[in-house]
């Protein structure tokens, strides 16, 4: 059995925190010195800041966190970079789930749960621009702790060299934990950002874990900030590289159509989508992934 964890779960939610504060203004720099190309004209977007509650079944307060959007830019049509720390008891639902995925003993005698994270998806102007998600997390319950997370690029027009670039960003920053941890996690990116029905991977990959505990906090923490630190150093490169690029309307109806494989596979699998709807999480911060415009075939 866990302990309470407290002194590791505010250092947690504060580390997801700072992050949050560094990618919103690393979005908004790139917003403002967007000074060619399309869309360069007009004024910057900044990101809209709202704070977001859940509430428990009895109504009492279980937490929250800020949603962060911007929309309509320079740069970035819509990104969302949400944080929240939320706590309480698991519904019945939730339980069984987590007790069958997980393996906990105990959940339902003892279903309460702690959980803190951020979580980010950018949906582009520039079809050139990848789109980009990226989320690390801590659970807890009294019964089990784990940390997760993770980073992946989806581009409607791929191109190899950014492909390469943004791989060489993690690995890079997973070598020092271990030379087997960076296959592993691309492996596991590879299966879990898949689409059944579709035959085909939401996008080009990227790391993902999920349930990890070695049984040493440090050393799992240490893990997922290098997680959160690889992201802006593999994606703002690609955002200044790319955003300047002229594009065509069947660009943009190639972006279109990505996007709608996007929206499929985060109301379908995501289980970070399921978990937040079924814990009573704010709805649109959840929801918060999804594509301003999206196109079916």
């Amino acid at each position: 059995m866990t302990t309470d964890y407290d002194t590791e779960k505010t250092r947690a939610s504060a580390w997801f925190r700072d992050l949050r504060d560094q990618i919103v203004a690393a979005f908004e720099e790139l917003e403002r010195d967007h000074a060619t190309g399309p869309l360069s004209d007009g004024e910057a977007a900044v990101f809209d800041v709202s704070e977001t509650k859940r509430q428990s079944d009895d109504g009492s307060d279980a937490g929250g966190g800020l949603m962060s959007v911007m929309r309509g830019g320079r740069v970035f049509e819509k990104v969302g970079v949400n944080i929240s720390t939320v706590y309480g008891t698991l519904g019945t639902r939730a339980q069984s789930a987590m007790a069958a995925r997980k393996g906990i003993p105990g959940m339902k005698d003892d279903p309460r749960f702690w959980a803190s994270g951020i979580s980010l998806v950018a949906h582009m102007q520039n079809p050139h621009v990848p789109a980009v998600h990226m989320n690390t997390r801590m659970f807890w319950t009294p019964h089990a702790w784990w940390f997760g997370g993770g980073s992946d690029l989806n581009p409607c027009i791929e191109y190899d060299e950014d492909t390469a670039h943004f791989h060489a960003q993690q690995q890079e920053k997973l070598d020092p934990h271990g030379a087997e941890l960076y296959p592993r996690l691309k492996e596991w990116a590879d299966e879990y950002f898949y689409i059944p029905h579709r035959n085909r991977a939401r996008g080009v990959g990227g790391i993902f874990m999920d349930d990890h505990c070695t049984n040493d906090w440090e050393r799992d923490f240490a893990l997922t900030q290098d997680i959160g630190r690889a992201f802006l150093p593999a994606y703002v490169p690609l955002v200044r590289k790319r955003r300047t690029q002229d594009w065509t309307d069947a660009d943009k109806d190639a972006q279109l159509v990505h996007r709608g494989l996007y929206a499929e596979y985060n109301l379908v699998y995501d289980r970070g989508t399921k978990f937040g709807l079924e814990t009573g999480h704010d709805a649109n911060a959840v929801l918060m992934s999804l594509p301003p415009l999206a196109k079916w075939v």
